[in-house]
């Protein structure tokens, strides 16, 4: 290895310009890009080589990880060995055996005081060799009175201690080949360092003869995005539209696309990230080290006689550590929204009869995703955007009118009704639609959103409000005793729930419309007008087409239905329900006639609990009394006149009490006998 030679005072630049890399001659080059809506990219470089050779590929740091999960490389003659890659802090590795810091080449005499002690060569007016002993920075003033900075560098020499200027030294160089090879990796360690947020993988290819070698991973990319011109036909009975399909799509790789070979691919893919360019640990647990303890025998004494007692010896347990905790990653993919443009202004453009001419994306479409291949090469620089054709072409549009209350409850919105008759789907994105005249003027009239289309499906497109149509909407709920019957003394009733929804559809005064109305789809109704052959379902809702003549009203009524059932048992305080369906007209006439005999029952039920009330009520405004006439008699003298009236009374009022007490018996009893006929005559009522 050269030593390396320091032209002073410029060995600052040197030191520098020791730090730039030499790249191959034949680098891998950018030819193929798919980018995809699942938020990545495909990208794919290629090389020529010839032989075992080591190509460089060089990317953000951000992307390493993917890069790592991905990257596969294609050779039809040779194969590949290892790829590698500095670690994410190469620097920190490259320094950790150096006698040295990264700190220590900023400068020459920073690396000369870091190396004292090694044994240097200086050239220059004073020649000398020996070994650094020390650097010490010196300042003095020019003649004008500037300030000057030099280092007096002091050599230790066969001959004793020797000094020079350093910044007056022609060059220096290290006698130590060892030394000098640990510099020079440092130096490129710098180097490579200097790009903190890129790193170089290292492909490794053997083989043998001139051959392609290509190099493809997949990272995350930014979104592209797709817009559609829908241009409509001057006849409003047209059944073709003319669509061109854009695809929106930014080159954010920080690399130029030149002359590449490009693809968009539309689907939903599982795409996520995982941190393997991090370096993970184990998390052991610690063992004790086993020490053996000093023996120390005790004192011998006098040997006695075994007895019964057994002689136990335990000795101490160390408890295990603890297990370590499980280290868990977690990953989510990261999805980014799509934002939609509003708030065009209308506007009429003079525009040519037919679109100019393009070349659409060649389509095509597997199990998940449909692609579109551009056919020509693209060219854009980093950071730019670029709009490329992928859909030009006719395609099946009918003009029909939408109603959807939540949206416009007055009014229904003008719509298309798109069919994909083509070979492959249609991605989603937003859809500007445009109207052409009669005499070819073409007039802005409207910007809608358009789902994922696949083959072979229709999909409706709403671009403005039809204010020429009005909906008039009136909503009905009613219930409806469907069957009523009594079974073992239950009541059975059956209840069908309706739901009626009435639409008054005014058509346009000078022309027809077909107007599709939506209207809500109630979970477990059952729809019974319209009929059923004449209504769609989409989207959870019901939606019935409908003609509606110029000037005329279209009334469309749309009715669900659900059973309701209830049973009531009539002889388990059912009292009340007993009185409502007994008078109730909708209730057939023999079961309201059954039901009225058990109301009669329940009438002499209820004058018997209220005669047994009643006496309940003497019972104590008797014992009151009672309690007034003991108080009194003991206010009062007993050879009196008072005391003896207070007796008389005093007995009147509990020979009432003992009657009232007997009537009250026998209410109660008549409450319970009644109670049970009545239970008796419901368990046997079987009425239908």
């Amino acid at each position: 290895m050269t030593p390396i030679r320091l032209a002073l005072p410029a060995a600052a630049a040197a030191v520098a310009m020791l730090a730039v890399p030499a790249f191959a001659a034949d680098s891998l080059a950018l030819k193929r890009v798919l980018l995809s809506t699942g938020g990545v990219g495909y990208f794919e470089y290629e090389a020529k080589v010839s032989g075992n050779e080591t190509l460089d590929l060089a990317v953000p740091l951000d992307q390493v990880d993917d890069v790592m999960k991905s990257i596969v490389v294609y050779d039809d003659k040779g194969g590949v060995g290892e790829i590698s890659l500095p670690g994410r802090e190469p620097l920190a590795a490259a320094f950790r055996e150096m006698p040295f810091g990264p700190e220590a080449l900023s400068s020459p005499a920073d690396l000369l005081n870091a190396l004292r002690g090694a044994e240097v060569k200086v050239e220059g007016a004073r020649a000398v060799d020996g070994r650094i002993l020390s650097v010490v920075e010196e300042k003095s003033a020019t003649k004008d009175g500037a300030e000057i900075t030099r280092h007096r560098v002091s050599l230790m020499t066969a001959g004793g201690v020797r000094q020079f200027i350093l910044e007056e030294a022609d060059g220096l160089q290290f006698a130590d080949p060892a030394l000098q090879a640990k510099l020079d990796a440092a130096l490129a360690a710098l180097a490579r360092d200097s790009a903190k947020d890129r790193r170089t993988f290292a492909i490794r290819s053997t083989g043998s003869g001139d051959r392609t070698l290509r190099v493809g991973y997949v990272v995350g990319a930014p979104l592209w995005k797709t817009s559609y011109r829908l241009t409509l036909a001057a006849d409003p009975k047209a059944d073709k539209a003319a669509l061109q399909g854009w695809a929106v799509l930014e080159n954010m790789s920080g690399t130029d696309w030149e002359g590449v070979d490009l693809t968009v691919v539309s689907g939903n893919p599982v795409t996520f990230r995982q941190a393997l360019y991090q370096s993970y640990y184990v998390s052991r647990p610690d063992v004790p080290v086993e020490v053996l303890g000093r023996v120390l025998p005790p004192v011998d004494e006098r040997a006695r006689d075994l007895d019964s007692k057994s002689l136990g010896n335990g000795a101490a347990e160390i408890a295990p550590a603890p297990p370590p905790a499980p280290m868990m990653m977690m990953q989510r993919a990261t999805a980014t929204p799509v934002g939609g443009a509003d708030g065009y202004a209308d506007q009429v453009v003079d525009a040519p009869r037919q679109y100019a001419q393009l070349t659409a994306a060649e389509s095509g479409e597997s199990a998940t995703q449909v692609t579109f291949h551009l056919p020509e090469p693209v060219t854009v620089a980093a950071g730019h955007s670029l709009l490329v054709p992928i859909v030009n072409r006719e395609i099946p549009a009918n003009r029909v009118d939408l109603y959807l209350p939540d949206t416009e409850p007055k009014h229904p919105l003008a719509s298309v009704d798109l069919k994909n008759d083509g070979e492959t789907g249609l991605p989603p994105g937003v859809l500007t639609l445009y109207e052409r005249g009669a005499q070819g003027v073409v007039t802005y009239v409207g910007d809608a959103r358009l789902g994922a289309l696949p083959t072979g499906e229709n999909r409706l497109v709403s671009f403005a409000v039809d204010q020429k149509v009005m909906v008039d909407r009136e909503d009905k709920r009613d219930d409806t005793l469907a069957r009523a019957r009594i079974v073992d003394g239950v009541l059975e009733i059956t209840t069908t729930q309706r739901s009626t929804t009435t639409y008054a559809v005014t058509g346009a005064a000078g022309e027809d419309r077909t107007v599709l109305l939506e209207t809500p789809r109630f979970e477990g109704w059952t729809l019974t007008e319209p009929d059923k052959g004449k209504v769609e379902i989409v989207g959870g809702q019901y939606r019935i087409r409908r003609t509606v003549a110029a000037g005329k009203t279209e009334t469309v009524t749309v009715t669900q239905e659900q059973p309701s059932a209830q049973t009531i048992d009539l002889s388990a305080d059912a009292d009340d329900q007993i009185g409502y369906w007994a008078s109730a007209t909708t209730v057939p006439d023999k079961v309201r006639k059954a039901l009225s005999g058990l109301a009669g029952q329940l009438a002499t039920i209820h004058d018997h609990e209220a005669e047994a009330e009643r006496l309940e009520q003497r019972q104590s405004e008797i014992g009151e009394e009672q309690a007034r006439l003991r108080d009194n008699l003991g206010a009062v003298p007993k050879d009196s006149d008072l005391f003896q009236r207070y007796i008389g009374k005093l007995n009147d009022s509990e020979s009432e009490l003992e009657k009232t007490g007997a009537d009250l018996a026998k209410a109660r009893k008549a409450i319970d006998d009644s109670r049970a006929t009545f239970r008796q005559a419901v368990r046997k009522l079987s009425v239908s």
